[in-house]
Formats: structure tokens, sequence, C-alpha cells
């Protein structure tokens, strides 16, 4: 078994003690480091080190991301520049990316350490807005502000004028990312596997209406028009940043810049198609446990 030395990444509410503290038992058992971020010190259990990020980045040779996508997308954007493998431990809800339960820990670790896992690549977009740079796995979104108009912008691809928007928020997504805004928005589902991207407006008002696939190499620049109004900028679900008019975006995207660890791919796959028809369903989530055998719905709530 070869040495390495793990990070754990923590959703950032969720009680994750007792997932955090089945990775520390083990890695004490078989003499692994564990480190964790100088923000989560105080949620980590006894045997954990808490690095800045930068060291943090640099010392871990695989992450344990503990939580939902949010959590999962957030430990791929820390290593993004420096891709290693991500391992996904879900407490969240659907979990499109992640392919471990709690129950399943000990084993996928036993694997990650032994090689026995694929890797999954996925691509990120490279964003720049008025001189800061972001990095989103899912997407980006320019969303309208209330009461200051629409979201107006002219499309360049590769440097050639494509056309223009006018919507209430332009979605731009990985394929990875296609199944979360994109999808909710009326756009394509695209194979995790397939590196695009893709822009989608919703509630356009006029110009390009319908959504865009692009391929790796086509960067994209979006100029803010004249009369847009403010709109926010959301990445991977954050606003981080307001782009006013005259404001321009580029975007570009960089495949294998996330990876991450498929034990069973297979599974993995059969499961999220299940998960994405379940979106589609008119019923709460409480209300879709109640279509599970009570035999079944007994052992998981155990």
């Amino acid at each position: 078994m070869k040495k390495i030395s793990l990070g754990l990444v923590f959703h950032p509410t969720k009680d994750v003690t007792p997932v955090a503290s089945t990775v520390v038992e083990w890695a004490t058992r078989n003499e692994f480091g564990v480190y964790v971020l100088e923000a989560d010190r105080d949620r980590a259990p006894e045997g954990v080190r808490p690095l800045p990020p930068e060291e943090f980045v640099t010392r871990c040779d695989a992450l344990v991301s503990i939580g939902g996508d949010g959590t999962m997308l957030g430990a791929l954007r820390l290593v993004a520049d420096d891709p290693r493998p991500v391992l996904g431990v879900n407490i969240g809800k659907l979990g499109f990316l992640i392919e471990v339960d709690p129950i399943q820990l000990g084993t996928a670790l036993d694997r990650l350490t032994a090689g026995d896992f694929t890797v999954e690549p996925h691509s990120c977009l490279r964003i720049t807005v008025d001189g800061k740079e972001f990095v989103a796995f899912n997407d980006l979104a320019l969303v309208r502000q209330p009461g200051s108009g629409v979201a107006a912008a002219s499309l360049a691809v590769d440097g050639q004028r494509y056309g223009y928007y006018r919507c209430d928020s332009l979605v731009l997504a990985t394929a990875a990312g296609s199944t979360a805004y994109n999808y909710a928005a009326g756009g394509p589902v695209i194979s995790p596997a397939t590196e695009c991207l893709i822009l989608t407006p919703t509630a356009p008002l006029s110009g390009i209406a319908r959504s865009l696939v692009l391929s790796a190499g086509e960067p994209v620049r979006l100029d803010m028009m004249p009369d847009s109004g403010d709109v926010a900028l959301e990445v991977d679900g954050r606003a981080l940043a307001h782009v006013t008019r005259g404001g321009s975006v580029q975007v570009r995207l960089e495949p294998r810049a996330g990876l991450v660890v498929r034990l069973d791919s297979e599974t993995h796959r059969q499961r999220s198609y299940v998960k994405l028809s379940l979106l589609d369903l008119p019923l709460l989530p409480e209300e879709l446990r109640e279509l599970i055998p009570a035999s079944y719905r007994a052992r998981l709530e155990r």
C-alpha cells in the first residue's frame, strides 16, 4: 500500500464529524498523514493537522470531499492548478459527482491507496473579469439584478463576433455542469466525457434564444452592452462579482483540470441517470422516499 497524504474538505455547515473520524481512524491504522484547511481546524477530529491553503494543496496527494456536490466542486477548485484525485463522500442530497456513501468509506480508502480506481477527468472554466480570475467546474451565470434591467451582452467566439443576448441570465456550463443550472434553464444534457462549453440564456427577450455548444478550443468573450443592467457573476452557484455595462467576461475551457475518483464507473453512471430522471418528478425529496420499498427504507434509516 503506497503511503500518501490525504486532505479533508468539509461541507461548510453540516456535521462532518462521523465521516472525518472514520478517515482519521483508518489513516492512524495505516500510518497516513491527514490534513485540513486552517479554516476548518475547529471542526476536525484529533490527529488532523491544519494547513494554510497553499501548503494544503502542495502537501496532499489526494483529497476526500465530505459533503455534497458543492463541497466536491470546492475541492476540485482548490487543486485546479495542480490536479490530483478527489474522492467524494456523500452527506448531501442528489450528489451527481459523488460515488461513495459513508458506509463504503473504509473500502474506498483501501482502494484509493492501493491504486485500484480510475479517474474521471473534468474540464473547468477559466474566467477573467476586470483582471480578476475565477475557476468554475459546473458553470458561471450572468444574472440580472432586480430593477436594473435585463442582462444584455454581445458574444464573440474565438475572436469572431457571433451575436448578442438579451435575457434574465446567461449560463455558461461545462459538460459535467450541464445537469445543473443549464438543465434547469432548458439546456441540453451533455455527456461528462465531452470537452465542450454550453451557453444557455434564460427567459431570452431577443438575440440568441437557444443553447449554443462550443468546442474546447473556442474561447468566449461577452461584452456587456450599453443598455444592459448590472449583472451578478455567479461561479458554481457563488455570487463573486458584479459586471457593469461596458464590462467584459472572458471564458475558456480547460480540459482535465479536475480528477474525480471512480471505483465503479458503470454503477455511478446508472445512478446518475436515475437521479436525473427524478428531477422531473413533481415530488419533494421526502415524498420520493415513500417510493422506496419499506424493507430497504428501514435499512437506509438505521
